[in-house]
């Protein structure tokens, strides 16, 4: 049985031609949502260090190393130890375990984190082994990434997960590998964490729904997986069952890997994207898809992008948050559901520390570690106690 995330995706995926942008940037198939209410806190508000989105749901970090999560807890992607089918969780719940966390990744209807040991946990979905337990069996609480490695941080895709090795840097992935997307040279599914070939050691590293990116201590950037978008960046088409050196000569310092786009930020700070372009989401003001790296439009200087299916959003040096593409549920955050084919900025005048784009909602939080998230809510994921699509950012609520 599919999971209730993987069914709305589907079904999205069935929508008309029609339902993509019109010429002028707008959607002829948007919902309607009101200005967004303010949050009814079930206690008092967390304070975040870090925030995940992942296609229904989301997770944080608390700045004392707690994990909570809010959303689709349909295979147990909360981690509070249950499965639930309805309702899901509309505000941050407690994972269980008593872990300290420095970081979590959100994938399909799973999360994973990184503990202040440097060890790898995950809960949720695990039909392809994307929790590296070395089973497929779905658990709703944490469990150990097997093998005993520590990691420096851990990136969830749709189905797969990777990690860079602490202190090495070396990449290992787990988890569905049907396209390549593990980058070990088959297309095997592991249910136990396998080197990515090469042997290179890494600064960055992003898995996407069915890709990987990853960029070196060299600053060269390399991409696995499927292609059929050219989100490889390699200037064809082909997928790739090991890494492929992204082309263009740039030197990348962070890579973001989403649906069937890429997009990295240069050691000066410049955005370039690549792949399917065809919401707007390699911003360069076009809707075409790029083989190549393409810089994005206008003259913002990124500190780090984040890449959603089918939209992306930047932290810039002002600590504004700027985002484009797709923006049909409202996972731009400017008010509308309009898509954009360069960066707009994100509507209220925050400044973020950290933003993570999802498939149709996006979270971040401030300098004063507040968690804001926006887009679609049906499943809760937006964590203010209500299932309301949001146009703007939006408080989440206090833990249930």
């Amino acid at each position: 049985m599919r999971p209730r995330w993987f069914l709305t995706l589907a079904l999205s995926a069935l929508l008309p031609v029609a339902a993509g942008c019109r010429n002028d940037g707008s959607s002829p198939l948007e919902p309607t949502a009101g200005m967004p209410s303010t949050a009814t806190a079930a206690g008092a508000a967390l304070a975040f260090q870090q925030v995940s989105a992942g296609p229904g749901h989301s997770c944080g970090v608390t700045t004392d190393d707690r994990a909570y999560c809010w959303g689709n807890n349909f295979y147990g992607a909360v981690g509070d130890s249950t499965f639930t089918s309805a309702p899901d969780r509309t505000r941050p719940t407690a994972v269980v375990g008593g872990l300290d966390f420095l970081q979590v990744s959100l994938g399909g209807g799973y999360s994973c984190g990184l503990t202040t040991d440097h060890r790898a946990y995950c809960w949720g979905f695990n039909f392809y082994g994307q929790l590296g337990d070395g089973t497929t069996t779905h658990q709703p609480a944490p469990v150990a990434v097997a093998g005993g490695r520590r990691f420096r941080l851990v990136t969830a895709g749709q189905s797969h997960t990777c990690g860079l090795t602490y202190p090495d840097n070396e990449a290992y992935c787990w988890g569905e590998n049907s396209s390549g997307q593990l980058g070990d040279g088959t297309k095997t599914n592991r249910i136990l964490p396998t080197a990515v070939r090469g042997g290179r050691a890494y600064r960055s590293l992003s898995a996407g729904r069915t890709h990987t990116c990853a960029v070196t201590v060299s600053y060269k950037t390399y991409c696995w997986g499927v292609n059929s978008r050219g989100q490889l960046g390699d200037g064809t088409l082909s997928n790739r069952l090991q890494p492929t050196l992204v082309a263009g000569g740039h030197l990348f310092r962070q890579v973001g890997a989403g649906e069937f786009h890429s997009c990295a930020v240069t050691t000066t700070d410049q955005a370039y994207c690549w792949g399917e372009g065809a919401k707007g989401q390699i911003g360069d003001g076009t809707y075409d898809q790029q083989l190549k790296p393409k810089a994005v439009a206008g003259s913002l200087s990124f500190g780090r992008l984040s890449v959603g299916y089918r939209h992306t959003c930047g932290e810039a040096s002002d600590n504004r948050v700027w985002c484009w593409g797709s923006n049909r549920y409202g996972q731009l955050g400017d008010g509308t559901t309009v898509f954009r084919r360069k960066p707009v900025a994100v509507a209220g005048g925050l400044t973020f520390k950290q933003v993570d784009a999802s498939a149709y909602h996006t979270c971040g939080k401030t300098a004063a570690n507040v968690a804001y998230c926006w887009g679609r809510n049906d499943s809760g994921q937006i964590g203010d106690g209500t299932t309301t699509l949001r146009l703007r950012p939006t408080a989440v609520a206090g833990p249930q």
